[in-house]
């Protein structure tokens, strides 16, 4: 009787199961079918960053930080709900490499304060391939939320390597965010790391993904990290948001990183609409939208500094004022990241020297022209290897040194990748090859050339004539040229020197070959640096 019992509630319990599968599949496939309602205004914005390198702790003028950032998103939140919108919360890759509190925990304070602000997804970034794969796979482990990209495959299973896409749903209107990392990556990242991967050109992959992600999407975002070239024209780098909307249909919004770029309005080119927000969180993009029976209406767009500050005089001096009201850092996430910042503080705010006047690194000045700052670092390589001339890719600096104190974290901030010092003899016909292709890298991107030790003569483009050590460079002469490893192992395009017979990597990583010479030549004098010729 028990026997008869238990299978007739197995039976019934069986028959239950089916008739809930049969309902749930006939309210997704409604659901799938209709989409949004007809004559119904939806309302949707879209907040975005982009190119976050580490910087989870506010810098010393008190600016951004993502303490801050909480408390706008969640103002945003609150503000779009209570008028029945919906908010996606975006951004456009690069967590990692930029600030060392962040990188010697492997950017874990960002990624946990992301999922506290409550990020729906990210693009991959190419520096998100600067440290080893274990190291990504685990922070992505770490996220609440998909890294996205669609063109970045393994090369050992020919699988992808990320989720290529989600569409998030609200009250049936669908929206899809797919990813994609600029294929440049594998010159750009960490070269011990990208051979493992195939960067498909991101051109090729959206005009294969984008019509089938579209037959599910009302609305199609494409969260890039390939970066904004005005008019398309990006010159050696890999094809830019620009070119993405003019070669692809379908795509509404391009939600882009990689340059760094301040966009105070979208960009509209085609049907797309391109927005980036600079870099660091300095700013949230807020993209009000409005969707009524498949059109699609841009309301309002603006770049919201987060606690950002402008120079003024007052009684004769000068002092940083809000640009707008200060925006008050959420208490419980203060709290949560300031553990990170006082164990980073305590390991690296040792003061290594100091200097009268500030060393030059920022982006917009190293990418064009030579600074002190390159002149000091490039000594430091010569004098610790023997070497005698040295190349510097402008891209691996990230910072200026300041005056006065200079502390282990400001060496680690200007140069912030972990390369080590790797020499290469040449004779002088390899070296005037070399400094070829250097000569020929673009102007205002991270491979613009920088050199010391040597001498160049150009025509436009093309050397004419070269001196190392103030003496003509002669063909057959063995020369040492000191370059960092990213660099030797053929990093932003240079040519790969890690293969040839005179190569060494002498294992001295580059910031405490820095540290060193700062400790041995302090107080350091700005005058003693300064570019010439």
């Amino acid at each position: 009787m028990q026997k008869h019992l238990f299978s007739k509630t197995l039976a019934q319990t069986a028959c239950l199961l089916t008739v809930l599968l049969l309902l749930s599949a006939c309210v997704g496939g409604l659901t799938a079918k209709h989409g949004p309602q007809q004559d119904t205004l939806y309302r949707i914005t879209i907040l975005h960053t982009n190119d976050h390198h580490g910087h989870f702790w506010n810098n010393r003028y008190g600016e951004y930080g993502m303490g801050a950032r909480k408390t706008l998103v969640d103002r945003i939140r609150k503000e779009v709900t209570a008028e029945g919108g919906h908010v996606l919360l975006l951004d456009a890759g690069d967590i990692n490499t930029g600030v060392p509190e962040s990188d010697i925990l492997d950017a874990e304070p960002d990624i946990m304060a992301m999922n506290r602000i409550g990020y729906d997804a990210m693009a991959a970034g190419n520096h998100e391939f600067d440290n080893h794969i274990a190291v990504l796979k685990k922070q992505m482990t770490w996220m609440l939320f998909p890294m996205l990209s669609a063109n970045v495959y393994e090369r050992s299973s020919g699988r992808r390597l990320m989720q290529p896409y989600k569409i998030f749903t609200f009250n049936g209107l669908r929206i899809a965010v797919v990813g994609f990392t600029t294929s440049d990556t594998y010159k750009q990242g960490n070269p011990d790391v990208v051979g493992f991967f195939r960067f498909e050109p991101v051109i090729k992959a959206a005009a294969r993904l984008v019509p089938e992600i579209r037959q599910k999407s009302d609305i199609l975002v494409a969260l890039t990290h390939i970066g904004y070239y005005p008019l398309g024209i990006h010159g050696s780098n890999a094809p830019g948001s620009v070119s993405l909307a003019r070669s692809v249909d379908g795509i509404d919004v391009i939600v882009d990183g990689h340059t760094h770029e301040q966009l105070d309005i979208p960009v509209k080119e085609g049907n797309a609409l391109i927005v980036q927000a600079f870099e660091y969180g300095k700013y949230l993009g807020r993209m009000d939208l409005e969707y009524c029976n498949g059109k699609l209406t841009l309301k309002n767009y603006r770049l919201i500094p987060v606690n950002l500050k402008k120079k003024v005089e007052k009684n004769g001096k000068s002092v940083r004022n809000f640009i707008e009201e200060e925006i008050p850092a959420d208490p419980e996430l203060l709290a949560f990241l300031k553990t990170y910042k006082d164990s980073g503080h305590e390991k690296l705010g040792v003061v290594i020297g100091s200097s009268d006047g500030e060393f030059t690194g920022e982006r917009n000045i190293v990418r064009s022209r030579k600074t002190n700052l390159v002149n000091l670092v490039s000594r430091a390589y010569i004098e610790q290897t023997g070497a005698d001339l040295a190349v510097m890719n402008s891209g691996s600096i990230r910072d200026s040194l300041p005056a006065g104190d200079i502390t282990y974290n400001d060496v680690l901030k200007a140069k912030p990748f972990g390369n080590s010092l790797c020499t290469v003899t040449l004779t002088g016909k390899d070296v005037w090859n070399y400094l070829q292709a250097a000569v020929n890298m673009q102007v205002d991107t991270g491979a613009f050339a920088q050199f010391v030790g040597v001498r160049l003569n150009l025509s436009g483009r093309r050397l004419v004539a070269v001196e190392v050590a103030g003496s003509p460079i002669e063909p057959e002469k063995q020369y040492k040229l000191v370059l960092e490893s990213y660099m030797a192992s053929g990093g932003d395009g240079y040519p790969k020197m890690v293969d040839h017979p005179g190569f060494v990597d002498t294992g001295y990583l580059d910031a405490d070959v820095i540290r060193a010479y700062i400790e041995k030549y302090t107080p350091l004098k700005v005058a003693d640096y300064a570019p010439a010729g």
